[in-house]
C-alpha cells in the first residue's frame, strides 16, 4: 500500500521522458511482483500494465509484459467471441513490442505467429462444417480479417530480419487452409526472400523439392512474388535450384560396394560444369556463421541493423574427388571452394530427414545466446558446438563437416586394440540376457563386461594433448561441453547417444554431438527402452579426471540448468512451435514413395501437449517414474542435477540398456 501511495504521488509530477520512463519500471515490477505472488485479481493487474504502455508506449517491455499476461488469461476463457477478442489484444501487443526492439523476440515472435496461424487454420476447420454463418463465426471470420491486417502491416513497420528469426516456423505452415492466411504468410516470406535471398534460399530448398505437389506449388507462388518485387532473383532462383539437383542426384547416387571415392567429373560432370559456369549466380556456401541471424546489441529495433556482418563467401568451385563413408547410407564428403580460396567442407547425407536437425540445431543456437548472457556460463564458457543443417528434401541433406573429430566409439575400440582388449560380436551376442532376463543375471553379464573394459578414455586426452596445459584445458572444455549438452539433452528428451553420436574434438577437446532423430523421449519407446537421461559412462567419467563427475562437470551441469529454468517461457515457446511443425513427423516416420496432387504431407503431432507438458515438467525439477507418473515435489536445480547424475551412471539402469548402446564402455 505504501508502494501504491507513492506512485500515485509521484505521478502528476512526471514531465521528462527519463521521469515517465522510470515511473513505467517502477508500475511494472508492482505488476509483475502481484501476478507471480497472486495477490491481485487479474484486471486489477491488467491495468497495472496497461498504465506501464500508458506512461512509456515506446518501451518494449510494458507491451511484451501486457500481451503476456492477456496471453495467460486466453487460456482461462471459455466464451469463444471474448477468446477472439483477447487474441486480436495479445497479437497487438506482441507487435508493438517487437516494433520497439528485440529483447523478447524468441518470445514474443513464435509466438504471435503461433497464435495468428492456428486462429486462421481453426476457422477454416469451421468453413468446412455446418452451421459456420452464426453470430460467433462471424465474429471470429471478422477478427481474423482485423488481425490479419495488423500482421500484414508488420510487412512495413517490422525490419525483415526479425521475420527471419522465426523462418523456419513461417516455412512450415505454407500449406495453410485459410486464403487470407496464405495470402499474408507468402507475402512476408517473399519480403524476407527479397531481402536475405542467400540465407532464405536455403531454408526454403526442402518444401521446394518436396515429393508433396501443394508444398512446391505454395514455394512456386513465393517464389513468383519474390521475383516480382526484384525481377534479378529470377535467375538466381533458376541456379539455386539447379544447384540443389545436382546435390540431390549426388547424395542419391548409387555406388559399388567398396568404393570409398568418385570423380565429380566422372560421375557427376554437370555439376562441377554447373559451378565453375562464369553465368552462374553467386550462391552462398551455408556455413553455420553465415546462417546465424546477429541481433543488435542495443535496445531499439534498428531497421538499417545488417544480421549478417561477415562477408559472405560464394561457392566458386567443387573438388573433383568426392570421398565416400563407410557407414550404412554411404554418405558424401564433398569439398566446396569458396571465393576466398579456401576449402569448406560438407557432408551429402541420402536416406534421413533431417528437418529434425535442423530445428534442434536452431533451438541450440538459442541456448548459446542465454549461455552468453549469463555471467555464470559466460565465466565458464559453457556453449553447445552448433554447425550447419541444411534439409534439401525429406530423405536428404546436407551438413557442416566438424573437422577434426572422432567419434567416442571409435577412440575407445582404437584404445582397447592397443591394451589387446576385443571381443567378437559372435561372443557378445551370445554374453547378453534377454530382454526379459530378471535384473540379477543382466546385473552380473554388465560386471563381468565391465571387467573386460576397463577405463581407458583419459589415455586420449594425454595422447592428443600431451603438453600439461593444453592438456587441462582440453579435459576441462570436454567436461563443459558434456555438460552442457548432456542437460540441454534431458530437457528436450535427447536418445539415442551411442559411441557414434557423440564426437571429440582433436584440437579442443570439445564434445560434438550429432543426430538428433530421437527427440522427446522417443528412446523410452524402443524395443529395449532407454533408462538413462544421458550418456556417463564409466570410461565418460574417467575422462573427467580424479574427481569423477563432481566439480566441474556437475557445477557446469548446474549453470546450464540455471539458465534453462531463469528461461522457462522463452525454451518452451520455441519448442511449441518445433512440435507442432505441421512438415515435421515427430513419432515415427511415414514413407510414401507416391502422393496425391491434394496431399500437404502436414501431421497433426497428437502428443505435442504431453510432450510441452513434459518438459515443462522437468524445468521445473519435476522427476518422473517409468510410469510417467510424478515423483514427489519439485526438486532444487543441484538436487534434480545430483538424480540425473545419479541415474545416468547407476549400474542397475546401464545394464538394462541395449547392446548397441556400448552401456560397458
Amino acid at each position: 500500500m505504501t508502494l501504491k501511495k507513492t506512485l500515485l504521488q509521484l505521478k502528476p509530477q512526471l514531465s521528462q521522458a527519463s521521469e515517465k520512463r522510470l515511473y513505467a519500471r517502477v508500475l511494472l515490477l508492482q505488476g509483475r511482483y502481484s501476478e507471480e505472488s497472486s495477490n491481485m485479481e487479474s484486471n486489477a493487474i491488467m491495468k497495472l500494465y496497461r498504465d506501464v504502455v500508458d506512461m512509456s508506449p515506446d518501451w518494449e517491455d510494458g507491451h511484451f509484459y501486457l500481451a503476456h499476461y492477456y496471453d495467460l488469461l486466453l487460456a482461462q476463457l471459455e466464451s469463444h467471441d471474448r477468446k477472439a477478442e483477447v487474441l486480436a489484444y495479445i497479437v497487438k501487443f506482441f507487435s508493438n513490442s517487437l516494433q520497439h526492439g528485440n529483447k523478447f523476440i524468441y518470445q514474443s515472435m513464435p509466438r504471435m505467429l503461433s497464435l495468428w496461424l492456428d486462429f486462421g487454420a481453426s476457422i477454416a476447420a469451421e468453413q468446412h462444417k455446418k452451421g459456420t454463418d452464426s453470430q460467433t463465426a462471424l465474429n471470429k471470420k471478422a477478427m481474423l480479417t482485423h488481425i490479419n491486417k495488423v500482421i500484414h502491416g508488420l510487412e512495413d513497420r517490422l525490419p525483415p530480419y526479425q521475420f527471419l528469426t522465426a523462418f523456419s516456423q513461417l516455412i512450415s505452415r505454407i500449406c495453410h487452409a485459410h486464403v487470407d492466411v496464405v495470402n499474408v504468410l507468402q507475402s512476408i516470406i517473399a519480403k524476407v526472400l527479397v531481402t536475405y535471398p542467400h540465407q532464405a534460399i536455403w531454408l526454403m530448398m526442402a518444401v521446394s523439392k518436396s515429393s508433396y505437389q501443394v508444398r512446391v506449388q505454395r514455394c512456386q507462388q513465393i517464389y513468383t512474388r519474390a521475383e516480382a518485387l526484384k525481377p534479378s532473383l529470377t535467375k538466381f532462383i533458376k541456379d539455386a535450384t539447379k544447384l540443389t539437383d545436382k546435390l540431390l542426384d549426388l547424395s542419391n547416387m548409387h555406388l559399388d560396394v567398396g568404393a570409398m571415392s568418385l570423380s565429380t567429373h566422372a560421375g557427376l560432370k554437370s555439376i562441377a560444369r554447373l559451378v565453375e559456369d562464369s553465368a552462374f549466380s553467386k550462391v552462398m556456401i551455408p556455413l553455420q556463421t553465415a546462417m546465424t541471424v546477429t541481433l543488435p546489441s542495443s535496445s531499439s529495433t534498428h531497421t538499417k541493423h545488417d544480421p549478417f556482418s561477415r562477408e559472405l563467401v560464394y561457392l566458386a568451385s567443387i573438388d573433383d574427388t568426392v570421398e565416400v563413408l563407410n557407414s550404412l547410407q554411404r554418405p558424401k564428403k564433398i569439398t566446396l571452394r569458396g571465393n576466398d580460396g579456401r576449402p569448406y567442407i560438407m557432408l551429402c547425407k541420402p536416406k534421413d530427414d533431417l528437418r529434425k536437425d535442423c530445428r534442434l540445431m536452431e533451438f541450440n543456437a538459442l541456448i548459446n545466446k542465454y549461455l552468453r548472457k549469463d555471467p555464470e556460463s559466460r565465466r565458464r564458457q559453457l556453449h553447445i558446438r552448433t554447425y550447419s543443417v541444411i534439409p534439401l528434401n525429406e530423405e536428404c541433406g546436407m551438413l557442416e563437416w566438424v573437422s577434426n573429430t572422432h567419434g567416442l566409439r571409435h577412440i575407445l575400440l582404437r584404445l582397447y586394440k592397443a591394451h589387446n582388449i576385443a571381443i567378437t560380436a559372435r561372443e557378445l551376442t551370445a554374453m547378453i540376457p534377454p530382454k526379459s532376463a530378471p535384473m540379477e543375471e543382466k546385473l552380473a553379464v554388465f560386471n563381468k563386461l565391465l571387467e573386460k573394459y576397463p577405463s581407458v578414455f583419459s589415455e586420449w586426452f594425454l595422447k592428443i594433448f600431451p603438453d600439461p596445459t593444453t592438456w587441462y584445458m582440453a579435459r576441462t572444455a570436454y567436461a563443459r561441453t558434456s555438460a552442457v549438452m548432456s542437460i540441454v539433452g534431458y530437457i528436450v528428451g535427447l536418445g539415442d547417444r551411442h559411441g557414434e553420436n557423440i564426437l571429440f574434438d582433436s584440437t579442443t577437446g570439445d564434445c560434438v554431438h550429432v543426430d538428433f532423430n530421437c527427440l522427446f523421449n522417443k528412446g523410452e519407446t524402443f524395443e529395449w527402452p532407454e533408462k538413462v537421461p544421458f550418456r556417463l559412462t564409466h570410461n565418460m567419467v574417467d575422462a573427467l579426471g580424479p574427481m569423477g563427475y563432481e566439480g566441474i562437470f556437475r557445477k557446469s551441469c548446474e549453470a546450464t540448468m540455471r539458465v534453462m529454468r531463469t528461461q522457462t517461457d522463452t525454451l518452451l515457446s520455441v519448442l511449441r512451435t518445433f512440435i507442432y511443425d505441421p512438415l515435421v513427423e515427430w513419432s515415427k516416420p511415414v514413407r510414401k514413395s507416391k502422393h496425391s496432387s491434394t496431399e500437404t504431407g502436414e501431421t497433426q503431432n497428437s502428443l505435442a501437449l504431453t510432450q510441452i507438458s513434459d518438459i515443462e515438467k522437468r524445468l521445473q525439477g519435476v522427476i518422473k517414474t517409468l510410469r510417467n507418473k510424478p515423483y514427489g515435489l519439485p526438486l532444487s536445480i543441484e538436487g534434480q542435477v545430483n538424480y540425473l547424475l545419479q541415474e545416468s551412471s547407476d549400474k542397475n539402469n546401464l545394464a538394462q540398456m541395449y547392446v548397441g548402446w556400448t552401456a560397458y564402455m
